[in-house]
C-alpha cells in the first residue's frame, strides 16, 4: 500500500498554518558534468619561425642568423655600457681637476680687456669647461666611431662563429636528406669532441640503425610471407587445372572444379594485393625516371580484352610525362584504375585515360569513367581496404577483392604524390594522379 503524503506543505508544516511556497522545481542532474573547453593560445596551436623578439625581421631568421644577432647585439649592448662608464669617468676625472687661481696686486689685460684677478679667475674656470666639453665631445664621437666598426666586425665574426659551431648540425641535416631520398644505410658518424652535437648525431644514427633493422624485418617478413603464401595456390591451381583436364570426370565434378578454380583465383588476387599493399606502403629510396604514358600504354593493353567483355570502350589521351618512381609501381597503378573504371561500369560505357606533364615538373594520370552515381560521402571511403561503393554487387567475383584502390593509394604516398577523386555529373569517377618528376 502506498503511504499518502503529509497533509502539511512540503517541510512538514500542518495544513491549517501558513501556507508554504513550494520550493522551484530542481532540474536533474546531468550524468557528465560539462566539459570546460580548453583555451588555447597562439604559440601553442602553431608555431611561425620569427615569432617573438625576432618577429620585427622582414625574413625567416634562421638559427645561423639569430645567433648571429645573439652574438653581435651583445657585444653592442656592452661596447655602449663601456663607452657609457669611460665617458663618466672622465667626465669626472675633468671635472675634479680644478684650474689654477692667480692673485694681482693690480688688474691685468687678456686679449686688450683689462681684468682683476677674480675676474680672470673666472676667465680660467670658463676656459678649463669649454676644453674639457670639447675634449668630452670628441672622445664620444670617436668612441662611437670606433664602436660602429668593432659593432660590424663582431656581427661579422658571430656570423663566422656561428656558421662554424651549426657545420655539425649542417651535416646532419644534409645526411637525413640523404637518407630519406636514397637509403637507410648512410650514417653521419660525427667526430669530434663529446659535446651535444655529437650526441644527437649518434643519437639519430642509432635511431637510424633501428629503422634499417626493422625494414629489413619487414621486407624479409614480406618476402617469406610471399614464398609460403604463393605455393600452396599454386598447388591447388595446378591440382584443379589437371582434375579439370580429366575428360572422365562428371559434369557435377567439373562444375566443382571450376567453382573451386575461381575462388583460388580470387585467393591468389587477394593474396598478390595484401603483398602489394605491404611492398607500396612505404616511401621509395630508388628513384628512376618513368614515361607515365608507356605505363598507360602497358596498362591499357592488359586491359582491353576485360573491357571488351564487358563492352566498355577504352579512349586515351597520352602525352608525354616524365615522372620519378618505380615502373612497376605506377604500372600497377594505372592498371588497377582502368580495372576498376571498367568493372564498375555500364555496358555501352566508356573509359578514357590521360597523361600529361604538369607546371613545376611531375606528371599527372587522370582516368575517367561513366557508371552509376557515386555519393559525394562515399568518396573519403573508397581508398580504404575491402571498401565497395555501397549499392554494389559484392556476391560477384570478377569485381575484385576490394583492394585496387587502396594500393593506388598506397603507391603514391610511397612515390610522395597525391591521387583525387571526384564523381562526375552524369555517374562514374575521374581519378586524378600527381607524381613528382626526377
Amino acid at each position: 500500500m502506498t503511504t499518502p503524503p503529509p497533509a502539511g506543505g512540503p517541510s512538514g508544516a500542518p495544513a491549517g498554518g501558513p501556507r508554504a511556497v513550494p520550493p522551484k522545481p530542481v532540474p536533474p542532474k546531468p550524468a557528465h558534468l560539462p566539459r570546460v573547453p580548453r583555451l588555447h593560445t597562439a604559440s601553442r596551436e602553431t608555431y611561425v619561425p620569427g615569432d617573438g623578439m625576432l618577429a620585427w625581421l622582414p625574413f625567416r631568421p634562421t638559427i645561423r642568423m639569430r645567433l648571429t644577432l645573439l652574438y653581435g647585439g651583445m657585444f653592442l649592448m656592452a661596447g655602449v655600457v663601456l663607452l657609457l662608464l669611460m665617458y663618466f669617468f672622465v667626465r669626472q676625472a675633468l671635472h675634479d681637476v680644478a684650474p689654477p687661481s692667480f692673485v694681482f696686486g693690480k688688474d691685468i689685460t687678456v686679449n686688450g680687456v683689462p681684468m682683476s684677478s677674480e675676474q680672470f679667475n673666472q676667465y680660467l674656470a670658463n676656459r678649463h669647461d669649454l676644453a674639457s666639453n670639447s675634449a668630452l665631445n670628441t672622445l664620444l664621437r670617436k668612441s662611437l666611431t670606433v664602436l660602429v666598426c668593432l659593432a660590424v666586425i663582431a656581427f661579422a665574426a658571430g656570423y663566422a662563429m656561428a656558421g662554424r659551431v651549426l657545420r655539425p648540425l649542417g651535416r646532419i641535416t644534409r645526411t637525413a636528406r640523404e637518407v630519406a631520398s636514397s637509403d637507410l644505410h648512410r650514417r653521419i658518424e660525427l667526430d669530434g669532441p663529446d659535446d651535444e652535437l655529437k650526441e644527437l648525431a649518434d643519437t639519430f644514427d642509432d635511431m637510424l640503425d633501428r629503422l634499417d633493422r626493422s625494414f629489413d624485418s619487414q621486407r624479409r617478413f614480406v618476402a617469406n610471407a610471399s614464398h609460403e603464401l604463393r605455393t600452396p595456390l599454386a598447388i591447388n591451381r595446378t591440382l584443379l587445372e589437371v582434375q579439370l583436364s580429366d575428360p572422365a570426370a562428371s559434369p557435377d565434378l567439373q562444375q566443382l572444379g571450376k567453382t573451386l578454380l575461381a575462388t583460388n583465383e580470387r585467393s591468389e588476387q587477394l593474396v598478390e594485393g595484401l603483398l602489394l599493399l605491404a611492398r607500396s606502403e612505404n616511401e621509395l629510396t630508388d628513384r628512376r625516371a618513368v614515361e607515365l604514358s608507356e605505363v598507360a600504354t602497358r596498362a591499357l593493353e592488359q586491359t582491353r580484352a576485360e573491357a571488351g567483355k564487358r563492352e566498355v570502350e577504352l579512349r586515351s589521351e597520352l602525352g608525354p610525362a616524365v615522372v620519378a618512381g618505380n615502373g612497376v609501381l605506377l604500372e600497377r597503378l594505372a592498371l588497377n584504375l582502368l580495372q576498376n573504371a571498367v568493372r564498375y561500369n555500364t555496358a555501352g560505357g566508356w573509359v578514357e585515360i590521360t597523361t600529361a606533364q604538369v607546371p613545376g615538373g611531375g606528371g599527372e594520370l587522370v582516368v575517367s569513367n561513366t557508371g552509376p552515381v557515386v555519393p559525394g560521402y562515399e568518396l573519403e571511403h573508397i581508398f580504404e581496404p575491402f571498401r565497395r561503393v555501397k549499392g554494389a554487387d559484392r556476391t560477384r567475383s570478377d569485381k575484385g577483392v576490394g583492394l585496387g584502390l587502396s594500393i593506388v593509394r598506397s603507391v603514391v604516398r610511397a612515390h610522395g604524390g597525391t591521387v583525387e577523386a571526384t564523381p562526375r555529373a552524369g555517374g562514374g569517377l575521374t581519378m586524378r594522379v600527381r607524381i613528382p618528376g626526377a
